[in-house]
């Protein structure tokens, strides 16, 4: 399965979710923000790659639908309402990570 997460930025959260969790359980995971100055920017064709998307927040989600609103119908969407205060790779976060793959990715 191929998995996508958004933030903001993708600098720190998704970042360290792609990091993470590539490969776990055999699935392929790619990380992308929603911002202008994204380290990688939100694209048509990563959400059409994507079988399931985890936004980090709320306006992630209302983003995407806005303008991705044709790619992302039909597609697995969780919002983890994780907010913009971790570090790339903070203990914290990935242990909020691992919970949520567990709880999605677990059984794939």
């Amino acid at each position: 399965m191929n998995i996508l997460f958004i933030c903001s930025q993708n600098k720190r959260r998704s970042l360290t979710a792609e990091k993470l969790l590539d490969g776990y359980n055999g699935h392929t995971v790619r990380s992308a923000g929603t911002e202008k100055n994204s380290r990688v920017k939100l694209t048509p064709g990563l959400i059409g790659w994507a079988d399931m998307v985890f936004c980090f927040e709320k306006k992630h989600l209302r983003r995407i639908k806005e303008n991705y609103a044709e790619e992302i119908a039909g597609k697995i969407v969780i919002t983890m309402n994780i907010p913009d205060v971790y570090e790339f790779m903070d203990e914290e976060l990935q242990e909020i990570l691992w919970s949520y793959a567990e709880e999605y990715l677990g059984n794939e």
